[in-house]
């Protein structure tokens, strides 16, 4: 079933994580009911079939976020099948996604991450926290990427970390001098004290650890990182997807261009990293129309 065989495929060559797969399943699995009920297979649809089903989506009242959803699984599902020979047309082509309203990006100054990173002391668990946010600044890695790393997974030497791809793209993400040397200072004078018996050296042991030497939870950097907010005196929405946020703006901010943004984030498809030029674009013109003579 061509279904099942697109599951696999998210599973065994992109490497998505079992909720991803679980979502698109159901986005795929809806299309196929909708078009059975035309008397068509998937890999029988035209760009007509999927006109007439996003429309069917509008109709019902599903909102222009919950449609854009839906068509990038279509888009994926028929570039698996091009690409696996079972059809030659894609019929997503030429179909634009609906224009959503741009929701505000929640990130911070460069000034507040700097007295983020400056906040943990120099005590075991302080060390762990400061390569805890400086890596994750350094790379902008999802914060379940961050809290699955394992020891395997950083090259301290070249200076970079791996992501295996489970929750987005595989991907190797450099960090700067900043990153390594905390990151080194944690592995040599506290990682070792807070696994207790494990081998500190062992490729497949995770590489930030709690005091009781178990991997952390998404639940516990949300707390950690929410007290050295406050600490540090950052009024501002502070999330882990706020530093992510906050290292895509910043790169952003410097020049680079979208493709080499997209690959540091692990996107899978490029209009997720567009939102971060959009938002440039609108701070831009923000600007030129408080400075310009004549632009009012």
């Amino acid at each position: 079933m061509l279904i099942d065989e697109f599951e696999r495929y998210l599973r065994d060559t992109k490497k998505m994580s079992d909720n991803t797969i679980e979502a698109y399943r159901r986005d795929i699995d809806a299309y196929a009911r909708f078009l059975a009920e035309r008397g068509k297979e998937p890999d029988q649809a035209t760009n007509t079939d999927v006109v007439a089903y996003l429309m069917d989506l509008k109709t019902a009242g599903k909102s222009r976020s919950t449609v854009n959803r839906k068509l990038a699984s279509l888009r994926i599902f028929y570039k698996f099948l091009i690409n696996s020979g079972r059809m030659s047309e894609d019929p997503t082509e030429e179909i634009r996604s609906p224009k959503i309203a741009r929701k505000d990006i929640d990130y911070i100054s460069y000034e507040n991450v700097l007295a983020l990173l400056e906040a943990p002391d120099n005590s075991i668990k302080g060390k762990r926290d400061r390569a805890l946010f400086e890596v994750l600044y350094a790379t902008g890695v999802r914060v379940s990427e961050i809290i699955e790393m394992k020891l395997s997974d950083v090259n301290l030497r070249m200076g970079f970390v791996s992501c295996s791809g489970s929750h987005g793209r595989a991907r190797i993400v450099p960090m700067g001098i900043p990153a390594k040397e905390a990151l080194t200072d944690y592995l040599e004078h506290s990682r070792s004290i807070m696994l207790k018996d494990e081998d500190p050296d062992d490729p497949e042991s995770m590489l930030f650890v709690n005091y009781l030497g178990e991997p952390m939870t998404r639940q516990g950097f949300w707390k950690i990182l929410k007290q050295y907010g406050e600490k540090a005196g950052i009024e501002d929405k502070l999330t882990p997807q706020t530093l992510r946020n906050s290292f895509a703006m910043h790169m952003v901010q410097n020049g680079i261009d979208i493709k080499s943004l997209q690959e540091l984030m692990g996107h899978e498809d490029i209009s997720a990293t567009q939102v971060y030029f959009g938002e440039q674009k609108n701070r831009i013109k923000d600007v030129y129309d408080r400075c310009h003579p004549r632009a009012k």
